[in-house]
């Protein structure tokens, strides 16, 4: 928790906690006024020394860079160099997109977690004139809040690490309260190239139930697995559901797997076709975007019917 000063970012309220073999540990180092800052500080490098990781929240962007300025300007080197560190945020955002507008610690607290915070919580964007206030009146009744909402974004943290960490240990059988999450789920393993558990994964959302939208869209992705992979059988049954419910990606998929795989020109300028169909009724500038790709199809399709029946030339950049 933090403030601006004539020397950069002043961190006048450090919160960490660790694991020991006694329990979660929560500790709080408070600045009372800038001069305390080499006191604080030590106090940190002190409670870290066991540590071999820290774990975050967007603390790769924002707390750890303000920590580091902080110790090198004490002409120190910071503790946080020697550690490893493993920031919540860009999970969160992979897991919950799909679930949550905003990914924010405090809606992940509320949303994912469920959990409320007291009355006594203050919001974050009053902390640093709270602390200015106690600077220049010295009354320390109105931080009780401040350390309180520190406090629970340090819980928060752990929190969420244990529930990430269940949601992961065995995520093909892991119970989840929001079918969405599956999703989430299936492109953090797809991302790590650990597809066989991404396919069940998609699978698992599919067959349970998803919004509209993330659907189709994990629909898609599924589609372009088994394409990769070559498996067109199961492809084809996920375009053509798609395209009995006019998304044009699928119309587009089997115009491609018809020219290219089953050499089908016939079958591949119907499909073209009726992608040209479906677009024409996107709204204008949509629309734009996917008909000059479409009416170069279709044309070189026409060409292959009428001259080259037989030929099994392809458009090399289109597969």
């Amino acid at each position: 928790t933090g403030l601006m000063g004539g020397t950069g970012t002043y961190a006048f309220l450090i919160g960490a906690g660790k694991l020991t073999p006694d329990g979660f540990i929560l500790a709080q180092f408070f600045m009372r006024d800038p001069g305390e800052e080499p006191a604080q500080l030590l106090a940190l490098e002190e409670f870290l020394a066991p540590c071999e990781a820290v774990v975050t929240y967007n603390g790769k962007a924002f707390d750890v860079p303000i920590l580091n300025t902080r110790y090198i300007t004490q002409g120190w080197l910071s503790p946080f160099l020697s550690l490893a560190h493993v920031d919540l945020l860009p999970l969160a955002r992979k897991l919950w997109r799909d679930r949550l507008p905003s990914r924010t610690l405090g809606n992940i607290e509320t949303s994912i977690l469920g959990a409320r915070r007291a009355a006594e919580d203050v919001p974050g964007w009053m902390i640093p004139q709270i602390f200015f206030d106690y600077l220049r009146d010295g009354d320390a009744r109105p931080l009780v809040g401040v350390f309180y909402h520190n406090a629970m974004d340090v819980v928060a943290m752990a929190a969420l690490l244990n529930h990430v960490t269940h949601l992961l240990a065995d995520p093909l059988q892991v119970s989840v309260e929001n079918n969405v999450d599956l999703i989430g789920l299936g492109r953090f393993y797809e991302d790590l190239g650990r597809v066989d558990e991404a396919v069940d994964l998609y699978r698992r959302g599919l067959d349970q139930g998803l919004p509209e939208e993330v659907f189709w869209a994990t629909l898609e992705r599924l589609s372009f697995i088994h394409k990769r992979a070559g498996v067109y059988e199961k492809a084809i049954h996920l375009w053509e559901q798609a395209a009995e419910h006019k998304h044009v990606f699928a119309h587009i998929e089997l115009a491609k797997f018809y020219e290219h795989h089953a050499r089908d020109v016939v079958a591949a300028l119907t499909w073209t076709q009726s992608a040209i169909e479906v677009v024409s009724t996107y709204p204008y500038g949509i629309r734009q975007q996917w008909l000059g790709e479409l009416e170069h199809r279709q044309a070189r399709l026409v060409r292959k019917r009428g001259n080259m029946p037989d030929e099994a030339s392809s458009d090399p950049q289109d597969s």
